[in-house]
């Protein structure tokens, strides 16, 4: 019905109407309950009508309903009835105080008692009740429920001139709005039935009082009367009927009372439980699900981590995503990792023992009673605004951030606190993904320290073995013992780590805003700052990186990317483009920057953290979730991290640490269809299978960032104390494990041999020997096949005549991988040496004469591979022609090595494509999309 317009004026008392009678002015009485009532008690007042009592239900123990809390703050009488009839006859002294107000117009917004006629029938003006549907379909207490269940395409709701039928009067109005395929009773309620409810029911007053509202008759065509919801009996969900109407049933029930089932326990227990959160699912097959049996259901049903999937007639499957099981509610995919085991309690501290008192005289607040342990929140009779304040008040007073989810899953005061306890102590984590201490790990005793370190792989928030509990064997490359057995994923395991980084992208990650993912990156800075020592011991005993260094670059570079990317995480944005319209049209296009997905990073073992927080930080400030697949040989790092994740509050299923080899676990990466971008470091061989194996797959993005020859050129007009320091440090800096390591060294014939020999002196004066010895220079390199790859390499350098001039071989009379630092002269462009990447402390020198420049570049750049470069020299101007010409990623002049993590790194030719650090590496994890709107 089209909207009735108020026309009128106030003239001493009465109402002049367009109709030109005049009427007594409404004193109104409100008969209901709740919010929606309060509400238009408001709107009511603020357009001056007169309410002259309030009639609501009586006090749940010391506990109002908020009409009368509204009416009493405005001077309303109030008159609270416990009921107005007793055995069908109306209670006199109930009808002395209704008539005592003088009322001549009743308005019943949302009433749940049953009103004498003597009352319905009683003012002068008659009754109005809203009712939420569109009278005659849906008649009776449960219509909002029914419209769902019905499969409806529009709700709405009546205002009815009340009759001694059920819902039967006259019609004054009635508004509609689609039915959407994901609303539930909530939804429907809160986008509609209650907004666009209250404003009609003030609106159907003022019609009265213009003279203009209609009494319209109901028809009975399409008329239906529909079973009340309250009753028990009446939520039992049939089964055995196609998908739509389970899904229909289940939302319409969604989120008070939820539907009823009864699934058949193993034992032969019949358990009931309610549905919440269902949806039509288009999945066809179950990869990794586990059976569960529901009574009454002709399919069967399914358990995944996504969910239970319930068959219909049709074949096809409804997804259920939470299940109340006792007096929990419970992520529906955890029901075979949930019991009804009660949780130790904590102990509390005792600044938490006084937040337990503060959470404590909110819940009595709200509910007016006194609260123990075991007060169920909703079974005082708490409703769905009663959630709203108490969450609200809680995060407010107590700074914590909970949902509306966290009191649903945990309804009873001793659960509730636990949760809020608990993330308070984790810095706002969710409680379900902390880990405890029952995790597989390895205790390293060293350093003055006992560390321990996970041995499984960190899958969706948890630690968990390999399929088949299949292990590797980590080696201490300094003593070539065992430090441990790690998992060894296999390709199922690559599979549900993938699954569970999509679950979690499309999920709980897409739901947390660009500020708080910077400062859940922040914080993991700061637990990494807060555990730098732990963490550079593990790299040292792991990886054999010299321990100083392992803190100063390791770790401290990689503490320095999480916190520079976190700052980004809130500022990546897109463009706005101006376009040349057709007119007379007005076109608007931009750009937004979107992560992509579920990414995979594939890392070597030079700076196993580093290499990790390089490209997971960028990875994760873009907003996506990831699957890192750390070296084989030493993955400790990695795991210990993955411990501080779930401390900082990351997320389930948003970081994934797959431990394992590359030729399997990493290959399954590559391969795999959910996986977006693949981020690798490591040789140019493996990178181009990588490559190969992206595009085949899925034409996945991938950086790739591979082997290395940089090119240091010295001319003889340098700094020479300087130029030997850092020409070492270019060739020596991390065993010379490190990808922009000189390989080759160009150095002018004047100043050749006072540099080989001030060279020669500074290796012999270097500390060799255990890298937790803070004053070793040089450590164990990485593990045995690589360090038998550096034999055969300074081989073949003798055999096609090079000059040995120091080192070439393993440190005599020490265990472990030691590998003297060596240098190599006269080694010319064709020689095998000169070409190929030795990954290791070995100095390769070169002669030229300073007469040909254009030479010179030409043998820096006769390599496929172009990573980095570098240049002594005190002439600037030959510095800067040499920056323009050389073909490298990074050039650094009169210095080596200085990275910084804002300055992007990444090579040219075979050395790879795409960026680490800075703000360029933000555009490897993110895709970007053009929108254009014309109006």
């Amino acid at each position: 019905m089209a909207d009735s317009v108020k026309s009128d004026v106030k003239t001493n008392g009465f109402h002049k109407t367009t109709n030109g009678h005049h009427t007594e002015e409404l004193k109104v009485a409100i008969i209901g309950q709740s919010n929606f009532a309060a509400e238009v008690l408001e709107v009511l007042l603020e357009r001056e009508h007169i309410v002259v009592g309030v009639f609501t239900i009586a006090d749940k123990g010391n506990r109002e309903d908020i009409l009368a809390t509204t009416a009493r703050q405005h001077g309303i009488p109030v008159f609270k009835f416990a009921a107005w009839r007793r055995k069908g006859v109306p209670i006199p002294e109930v009808l002395e105080q209704y008539r005592s107000v003088g009322a001549n117009l009743n308005v019943l917004p949302f009433c749940s008692q049953f009103i004498p006629m003597e009352v319905i029938d009683g003012a002068p003006y008659g009754s109005i009740c809203y009712h939420p549907s569109i009278l005659p379909l849906h008649r009776g207490a449960s219509a909002i429920s029914w419209t769902l269940i019905e499969g409806d395409e529009r709700a709405g709701f009546s205002i009815f001139w009340a009759d001694d039928g059920l819902d039967t009067g006259p019609i004054l109005l009635q508004k509609q709005c689609p039915v959407f395929g994901d609303d539930t009773l909530d939804t429907l309620y809160k986008r509609f039935l209650y907004p666009e409810g209250v404003t009609a029911m003030a609106e159907a007053v003022d019609m009265i009082a213009a003279g203009t509202a209609p009494k319209i008759p109901q028809t009975e065509i399409g008329a239906s009367y529909d079973p009340a919801l309250f009753r028990e009996e009446n939520q039992y969900i049939n089964l055995n009927q196609p998908a739509v109407r389970i899904f229909n049933f289940i939302r319409g029930l969604d989120s008070v009372p939820g539907a009823l089932a009864i699934v058949e326990m193993d034992d032969g227990v019949e358990l009931p439980v309610r549905l919440y959160g269902a949806s039509l699912s288009a999945r066809r097959s179950m990869t990794n699900a586990k059976l569960i049996q529901f009574k009454g259901s002709v399919g069967p049903a399914f358990v995944t981590r996504e969910g239970i999937f319930i068959s219909g007639t049709d074949g096809t499957l409804v997804r259920v995503k939470r299940v109340k099981r006792g007096n929990r509610v419970i992520p529906a995919g955890q029901w075979f990792e949930q019991s009804d085991t009660k949780v130790t309690p904590l102990e509390l501290s005792d600044k938490e023992k006084e937040q337990d008192l503060t959470l404590r005289s909110i819940w009595k607040s709200i509910l007016k009673v006194e609260i123990e342990t075991e007060t169920d929140f909703f079974a005082c009779g708490a409703g769905s605004m009663d959630v709203v304040r108490l969450v609200e008040e809680v995060k407010d007073t107590l700074e914590v951030p909970i949902s509306n989810e966290t009191l649903f899953m945990a309804p009873m005061y001793g659960e509730f606190l636990q949760e809020v306890i608990i993330r308070l102590r984790t810095g706002g984590s969710d409680p379900s993904a902390t880990i405890g201490c029952d995790y597989k790990h390895v205790v390293l005793k060293a350093n003055r320290r006992q560390i321990s370190v996970p041995t499984q792989m960190f899958i969706n928030g948890r630690f968990i073995d390999a399929e088949g509990t299949k292990t590797i064997a980590i080696v201490n490359p300094t003593n070539e013992q065992v430090i441990c057995e790690v998992a060894a994923a296999s390709k199922t395991d690559v599979n549900v780590a993938v699954q569970a980084a999509d679950d979690a992208f499309r999920g709980v990650w897409s739901s947390v805003s660009e500020r708080e993912r910077g400062l859940l990156m922040y914080k993991l800075a700061d637990l990494m700052e807060q555990h730098k020592e732990e963490l550079a011991t593990i790299e040292s005993i792991d990886s054999g990186a010299v321990y100083t260094l392992a803190l100063k670059t390791h770790v401290g570079m990689s503490i320095d990317a999480w916190r520079y990317y976190a700052g980004w995480a809130d500022k990546i944005e897109g463009t706005t483009i101006p376009v040349n319209p057709a007119r007379p049209n007005h076109v608007l296009t931009f750009t937004k920057k979107e992560p992509i997905g579920v990414c995979a990073l594939v890392t070597p073992w030079n700076y196993p953290l580093m290499m990790l927080s390089w490209k997971m930080a960028a990875c994760i400030a873009a907003g996506n979730t990831v699957i890192i697949k750390p070296a084989q040989v030493c993955p400790l790092t990695a795991l210990k991290f993955a411990e501080l994740t779930v401390r900082a509050g990351f997320p389930p299923g948003v970081i994934n640490v797959l431990t394992g080899t590359g030729s399997l676990a990493g290959q399954a990466l590559a391969d795999h269809p959910l996986v977006r971008k693949l981020g690798f470091t490591g040789s140019t061989p493996i990178g181009k299978r990588i490559m190969a194996s992206c595009a085949e797959s899925n034409i996945k993005k991938c950086s790739m960032e591979l082997g290395g020859k940089s090119p240091l050129v010295i001319f003889a007009d340098c700094d020479l104390e300087k130029a030997v320091r850092l020409g070492m440090s270019s060739v020596f800096f991390n065993k010379g494990e490190n990808c922009i390591a000189a390989g080759r060294l160009f150095v002018e014939d004047r100043i050749h041999d006072e540099f080989v020999r001030k060279v020669i002196k500074g290796i012999k004066s270097m500390k060799i020997g255990d890298p937790l010895d803070r004053a070793t220079a040089h450590g164990p390199q990485n593990h045995r096949a690589h360090f038998e790859k550096l034999q055969e390499y300074c081989t073949i350098g003798v055999k096609e005549g090079a000059t040995l001039l120091y080192g070439g071989k393993r440190v005599p009379n020490i265990d472990g991988f030691f590998f003297e630092p060596t240098v190599f002269t006269d080694v010319e462009d064709h020689m095998y040496i000169a070409r190929e990447e030795s990954f290791g402390p070995i100095m390769i020198i070169s002669k030229f004469h300073g007469s040909d420049f254009e030479a010179l570049v030409a043998r820096a750049n006769n390599t496929e591979y172009g990573l980095a470069s570098g240049v002594f020299t005190k002439d600037i101007q030959k510095a800067l022609l040499f920056a323009e010409k050389i073909e490298a990623g990074t050039v650094f002049v009169n210095t080596y090595n200085k990275t910084d993590v804002a300055a992007p790194f990444g090579g040219f030719k075979q050395s790879g494509f795409g960026k680490d650090l800075g703000k360029e590496a933000l555009n490897e994890y993110l895709k970007t999309k053009c929108v254009t709107v014309e109006y």
